[in-house]
């Protein structure tokens, strides 16, 4: 292995560790700052609510169109560290601002948080599509590309849990240091957002392009820009699939902190909860590229498929306060979710060299801006459902589990675990349906690829 491939995996991995804290605050915390921190009155939350779903719709429509902006970049730095470096400068200053009290109310609240999160989408798409484009360049090599992205899919993991682990017992602490539960929240973003910067900045001055591909420089029109994505029919179906998983997985973990308060009745065990969980699912990508030596992608999908249904029932039939039994099903959830995403991550890449092989175009950036849009759908999709169910239910004014109704929490209980659940088996359907790229298949592209002068020897 040169020390150039061993390099990459670090300075690439450790890049998204606080790219992954910032997106969890925003993604998962934003609605529990919003209703059980700063207290937004119910007519302004209904108004909130419909801003984070139309943002993250708008957002998810235009990442093709900014990975098609990237795919058009030609620059001595190459397409992708221009638009990371825009990211890592603008991405922290809008998470500041989510949490910053201006102490506006009704109105002037509403348009203030309106700008600040669509900046917000705007300005992490920036380096979100950008970073994760730049994987499939970095090798064509399957075993390589897995241990490239397990080692990635850990940092951002790590990134993940230090939120949803710390958010709680930090922000705590914090807001008895800062005289306030809103000021801890803003000192815990301001720590994260500078944070992410920094390790932008190991991605930007660590990873080198290895030069494998071969492809000539080219531009692509704006108006083929659906094209490519339908007629990437690889690209199109993993695009489907994953976002199916991606809402019901969000959708559950956006209920998290909620569940522990209202259905489980102590707050307290959610860190411990988080942890747990965090612990099992980077054990998990970890071992990923052991169990690649000896299954097949399909084989190790399905089974972490069957962790997952197994997982949601095991949760959903558990008695509400017995943790043994909630503990083990978010166990299984967890380890199988992780081996879904890591391998749903391969398939995009993939499909990279699918696409460059049928249509004879590469859009490295085109095709991994799917991945943001799928996220934030799935982000658009859960914040809507988390923000109507916590509203419709009474949790909204609730103080604690005894004040809300045995009515509100099943309506929980179903949003959190039955909905997502269907997601999910609809995802597995049409992954079993319609994706066909193995690793035969895969060797063909490469041969072909290779014979068409537009792709290297490693």
């Amino acid at each position: 292995m040169q020390p150039t491939t061993k390099y990459n995996r670090l300075t690439f991995g450790l890049g998204t560790i606080g790219r992954d804290m910032v997106y969890s605050i925003v993604s998962m915390y934003l609605i529990f700052y919003l209703t059980d921190i700063i207290n937004l009155p119910t007519g302004t939350l209904w108004w909130v609510a419909g801003i984070i779903l139309a943002a993250r719709i708008f957002d998810a429509l235009t990442d093709p169109v900014m990975g098609f902006i990237v795919d058009n970049t030609h620059t001595r730095w190459g397409k992708f560290k221009p638009w990371i470096t825009v990211g890592a400068v603008t991405s922290p200053v809008f998470t500041v601002l989510l949490f910053t009290d201006f102490n506006l109310h009704g109105g002037a609240y509403i348009v203030m948080f309106a700008v600040f999160y669509f900046m917000w989408g705007i300005s992490y798409t920036t380096h979100d599509i950008s970073y994760w484009s730049m994987l499939p360049v970095l090798s064509v090599d399957q075993k390589e590309r897995e241990k490239i992205g397990s080692l990635a899919r850990i940092c951002a993991n790590i990134g993940l849990f230090f939120v949803v682990a710390g958010i709680v017992p930090l922000t705590a602490v914090l807001g008895q240091r800062f005289g306030s539960l809103q000021k801890g929240y803003f000192v815990f973003a301001v720590f994260i957002s500078v944070f992410m910067a920094l390790g932008l900045c190991i991605t930007l001055f660590g990873v080198k392009e290895t030069g494998v591909i071969a492809a000539k420089k080219q531009s692509t029109p704006l108006r083929e820009l659906i094209k490519i994505i339908y007629n990437n029919d690889q690209l199109f179906f993993t695009a489907i699939a994953m976002s199916l998983f991606m809402i019901g997985y969000v959708t559950t973990t956006s209920f998290g902190l909620y569940f522990f308060k209202y259905v489980y009745g102590d707050e307290g065990m959610y860190p411990v909860f988080a942890m747990i969980l965090g612990v099992s699912q980077i054990s998990a990508l970890a071992v990923f590229p052991l169990f690649s030596k000896r299954f097949d992608r399909k084989t190790l999908f399905t089974a972490a498929i069957i962790l997952v249904v197994t997982g949601y029932l095991i949760f959903f039939f558990a008695p509400a306060t017995t943790m043994l039994f909630i503990g083990a099903a978010g166990i299984l959830i967890f380890i199988g979710q992780s081996f879904v995403q890591l391998l749903m991550l391969m398939f995009l890449a993939d499909s990279v060299d699918y696409g460059h092989w049928k249509l004879g175009k590469r859009n490295d950036s085109i095709t991994f801006s799917l991945q943001p849009l799928i996220n934030k759908m799935g982000g658009a999709v859960s914040s809507g459902v988390v923000s109507a169910v916590v509203i419709i239910s009474g949790i909204k004014d609730a103080q604690s589990a005894a004040d809300v109704t045995e009515s509100g929490l099943l309506l929980m209980k179903a949003a959190m675990l039955l909905f997502p659940l269907l997601c999910i088996v609809c995802s597995y359907i049409i992954y079993r349906a319609k994706y066909r790229i193995d690793s035969k298949f895969y060797a063909q592209i490469l041969s072909d690829l290779r014979a068409r002068g537009e792709l290297k020897e490693e």
